[in-house]
């Protein structure tokens, strides 16, 4: 049976020996399994392979998400959780996708929307999370959340993260987000060191419209997927809400999100066994 994936795109920042070499050897099999190898940026691929960590799987499913390319990752990074393939496997494991060994798993994304004097000053997407912050000048910013037009709560913080199920296991958790497991339809919110003890992280479905209106402000700024920024001002509206799009991302077989979990976390293989009493 033929392939599924026969035009196939290469990503990765080449910026090393050891990325260069991985590269170069990819390329190599794919051409010996009768593959094309397309440039980086061709959206005409049938799949994308990226050669990295999680910052370069975003820049590609944010470049190639609207032209629906599948992508899978080979991870050069630290971290890795969007990116399944060792770089010891990567032969094994890119083989045994063009055998049509695999699974395709979609993941949400959020469009995000800068409202400023009623007019959008910026349109851009968000795969990880969209997040408000205070800028250079280190001081608390204060803003209103309003989640399908209720007003929720005024908040005095250093910001607040809008995360993704897949960035629920990014900057979200680093603070204190819970873990949203990709087939979860919820987007979670988690305030960045707010000046009340009150306002906690919550979970909310993922077809609300989440709207953060800027109300004081020395200096704050919109970051998405730490990718694309914009400076706000007072009175300044960041929108959001589920794209129409989605990522598809290939795995290959034996992907299991919570063995990825467990590896890349450092949960515990198996439980502690009990010890018999007495």
């Amino acid at each position: 049976m033929p392939s599924a994936f026969r035009r196939i795109a290469l990503y990765g920042k080449l910026r090393s020996a050891e990325t260069e070499a991985s590269s170069t050897e990819l390329r190599e099999f794919l051409k010996k399994r009768g593959c094309e190898v397309l440039p980086e940026g061709d959206t005409k691929a049938d799949l994308a392979i990226v050669i990295g960590g999680d910052g370069t799987m975003l820049t590609a499913a944010r470049e190639l998400v609207r032209h629906q390319v599948p992508l899978v990752g080979i991870n050069q990074g630290r971290v890795g959780f969007m990116t399944d393939i060792g770089l010891d496997d990567m032969q094994a494991g890119i083989g045994a996708i063009l055998d049509g060994k695999y699974s395709i798993e979609e993941r949400t994304l959020l469009d995000a929307e800068l409202v400023r004097d009623g007019k959008a000053a910026l349109q851009t997407l968000a795969l990880n999370e969209a997040v408000l912050g205070k800028g250079a000048q280190g001081r608390l910013i204060e803003f209103d959340l309003r989640i399908d037009g209720e007003f929720i709560y005024t908040l005095r913080a250093d910001g607040m993260i809008v995360a993704t199920p897949t960035g629920s296991t990014a900057y979200a958790l680093s603070a204190q987000g819970p873990i949203l497991h990709p087939a979860v339809a919820a987007l979670t919110l988690v305030p960045l060191n707010p000046h009340t003890l009150s306002a906690r992280p919550v979970s909310v479905s993922d077809r609300s419209v989440i709207e953060i209106t800027l109300l004081r402000a020395l200096d704050a700024r919109a970051h998405f997927d730490g990718l694309a920024l914009a400076d706000m001002s007072e009175g300044d509206r960041l929108v959001l809400r589920r794209s129409a799009d989605m990522v598809r991302f290939v795995h290959p077989p034996g992907y299991r999100y919570f063995a990825t979990l467990r590896e890349k976390l450092r949960w515990s293989e198996k439980p502690l066994e009990r010890r018999p009493a007495g």
